[in-house]
């Protein structure tokens, strides 16, 4: 889908402007009918939160700052598959679609580790589904994901 990759090129855009920032490169965008209302980088050095990671810190300030708790129409875009805590995340605000780039599964293949399907086990877990779609701009996504960890470690 076009409009798809129009958003997460804004997202992988964020992952990019994160590690500017002194962050790691993770961006998250939040859109309803076509439109973009929230966007966030990862902050996690920055705000030294462990836990502001590009979705959960957008999902806490799109809500503090809007008053809006149910997000079922809402999309968010996330330049790589969001982690167990920000899945869990998606799963309170009750999220309706999730489209990411790169997976987990990816990003742990970069770091040499052990990886999971962390949206789709917390989302089994919960009992909660939004629609999910997966992969695109997988290659702009490792793009960024892949210099920034061959030189530091995840966390």
């Amino acid at each position: 889908m076009k409009q798809d990759e129009r958003f997460m090129r804004e997202a992988i855009r964020l992952s990019q402007q994160a590690v500017e920032n002194g962050n790691e490169p993770f961006g998250a965008v939040l859109v309803k009918d076509d439109e973009i209302v929230f966007t966030n980088e990862n902050q996690i050095h920055t705000k030294t939160d462990p836990t502001f990671h590009a979705e959960a810190g957008l999902i806490r300030r799109f809500c503090e700052e809007t008053g809006i708790t149910d997000l079922s129409d809402y999309t968010l875009y996330s330049s790589c598959e969001p982690c167990h805590m920000c899945s869990g995340a998606m799963v309170w605000v009750k999220l309706g679609t999730l489209v990411y780039g790169a997976s987990n599964i990816d990003l742990c293949d970069i770091l040499e580790v052990p990886g999971s399907e962390c949206s789709k086990i917390v989302f089994e877990q919960s009992g909660f589904y939004p629609t999910v779609r997966t992969g695109v701009l997988r290659e702009e996504s490792l793009d960024v994901l892949r210099p920034y960890f061959m030189k530091y470690t995840k966390g």
